[in-house]
């Protein structure tokens, strides 16, 4: 996957420059359980083991070396190989005389070797964790552990949303050895770190880093990013695996890397322990992440909206659009609300916070600390399921705690639209108030009412602002603007304004700085 604005963010499954050896590898254990074809299931909710009755911990505990840690945690860390089964069928002149003929249709399976992978085990029933994109599509997996022991593994449920699967292994899972799940917001920059896989196949493989960042959430790999970002040797065929403290405990999975050439360059991804944990209970407990809903349309704040809005502290999840009978309104949330904490949570970015109800999961009661109108207050809100996501972003339907989106709008049908009764220019852009012909071309719902934008000046301070041609605005200094008289008289030359704007289904705050006459 391309980082529109870097280098390439590679999924770190095995390539295929290394799919020769990769197999060559594998035929070397040919003698093993044959893997069995996936089926979803619901399993029981994961029973974790207790650190201090992890033998390999207490091993750790007793000498403190990285090695002790090392020869212990990769025991707990697999390599998965997924097959993919597909139909080939006949050519179209074989179809016709095999139908003449009476031979039936001729279709054929075929087997093929999908990519290589890691995963951690994490309960002594054999619970493995590893990412979605190592066993997507894979018709069987088969899972080798460091002692040897080859095992098929059944599907329990996968997250594609967060990059996340579990597997149950099949059969005698005697002595396994669990790596212990850590608290992840624990973990401090700097702090010295193992990554655990099989990059290129190589199993049981570790590399040394430290902890680089922490928190990052705009990396576009998954829908739901809290990524720690590492400098330990993350490599193709590292998905999955375990990235560990000196303590020998997980901390994360290894996800993805940036990268221009496909290899290791010292930045790494992985998903902190504490967002794996509810994902990898409701997938074991219902087969699919049931995450939380709460019905707003939500921004990242801006120090302009921090000083606008009067926020006591510079960071904060603005409330741009509350839906229509969803659990926010009626729990009292508003529009124009700074959402500072989630529970304990203190919240810095829309990802965060959607992140953190997300994970909080349908069903839950949060405690939401919020800043309206230059006072504190706390909001209880008992959660809903997210919708499914194919509907969020559309026009009308709800939005599961998304931020804005930042680029332009979709393109309308080529021409320009006739203008409505009344077209000015204001401020730099070309405005109409909202009538038929408007609406219908750029397809605003029926109950959308505003001051349509039909052209924006270049190097006007609108489009600095980000404004574009079909964005709809809604108030001027939260106050509704629905005509064009209206947003003129708001709109006093010489100063700075805090716009309301509707674009493609969500609405977002925009502070403007209005040119002198």
């Amino acid at each position: 996957m391309a980082h529109s604005k870097g280098p390439w963010l590679v999924a770190i499954s095995a390539l295929a420059v290394a799919a020769a050896a990769l197999a060559l590898a594998w035929r070397a254990h040919s003698s093993a359980t044959a893997p069995t074809a996936i089926a979803p299931a619901v399993a029981p909710s994961l029973q974790l083991p207790p650190p201090a009755s992890h033998r390999a911990l207490a091993t750790v505990a007793q000498s403190s070396t990285l090695s002790d840690v090392a020869e212990a945690a990769v025991q707990s860390v697999v390599n998965i190989s997924t097959t993919k089964v597909t139909l080939q069928r006949p050519s179209r002149d074989e179809q016709f005389f095999r139908r003449l003929w009476g031979l039936g249709s001729g279709d054929r399976e075929q087997q093929a070797a999908s990519s290589l992978g890691s995963g951690v085990i994490v309960s002594a029933d054999g619970v493995v964790l590893t990412n979605n994109h190592v066993i997507e599509g894979a018709s069987a997996i088969g899972v080798r552990l460091a002692d040897g022991r080859e095992f098929s593994a059944q599907l329990i449920g996968a997250d594609p949303r967060s990059d996340l699967a579990v597997l149950r292994l099949q059969g005698d899972v005697s002595a396994l050895r669990p790596l212990p799940l850590a608290d992840s917001d624990k973990v401090r920059l700097g702090e010295m770190v193992l990554a655990i896989g099989s990059p290129f196949g190589l199993a049981q493989s570790v590399s040394l880093g430290i902890v680089s960042a922490k928190g990052r959430a705009d990396v576009n790999i998954a829908d739901y990013e809290d990524f720690i970002q590492t400098d330990a040797a993350i490599n193709p065929g590292n998905s999955g695996g375990a990235l560990v403290n000196l303590r020998g405990e997980l901390i994360g999975i290894s996800t993805a890397i940036a990268s221009s050439s496909g290899g290791s360059q010292g930045i790494g991804f992985a998903i902190p322990s504490n967002m794996v944990r509810p994902i990898m209970r409701s997938l074991l407990q219902n087969g699919r992440m049931v995450r939380g809903w709460l019905g707003v349309a939500i921004q990242t704040l801006t120090p302009e909206l921090v000083k606008y809005f009067g926020v006591p502290q510079p960071h904060g999840v603005l409330i741009a659009d509350v839906h229509v009978d969803s659990v926010a309104q009626r729990a009292g949330l508003q529009r124009g609300d700074v959402a500072l904490k989630v529970g304990k949570t203190t919240v810095d970015s829309a990802q965060h916070f959607r992140n953190a109800i997300g994970q909080a999961g349908a069903g839950a009661k949060v405690a939401i600390e919020l800043w309206r109108q230059g006072k504190a207050l706390t909001i209880e809100v008992l959660l809903a399921e997210a919708p499914d996501p194919r509907r969020v972003g559309q026009a009308g339907a709800p939005v599961a705690s998304d931020p804005a989106p930042a680029g332009p709008p979709p393109a309308p049908p080529a021409g320009s639209p006739p203008p409505a009764g009344t077209s000015t220019t204001i401020a730099g852009m070309q405005v109409a108030d909202i009538d038929a012909t408007l609406r219908a071309t750029f397809a605003y719902p029926a109950e959308l009412q505003g001051v349509v934008i039909l052209d924006v000046a270049d190097g006007s301070a609108v489009e600095a602002a980000g404004l574009s041609r079909a964005d709809v605005i809604l108030e001027v200094d939260r106050q509704a603007t629905r005509s064009v008289s209206a947003l003129h008289k708001a709109l006093k030359p010489d100063r700075e304004v805090n716009l309301l704007v509707w674009r493609a289904g969500r609405a977002s705050f925009v502070m403007v700085a209005v040119p002198k006459d």
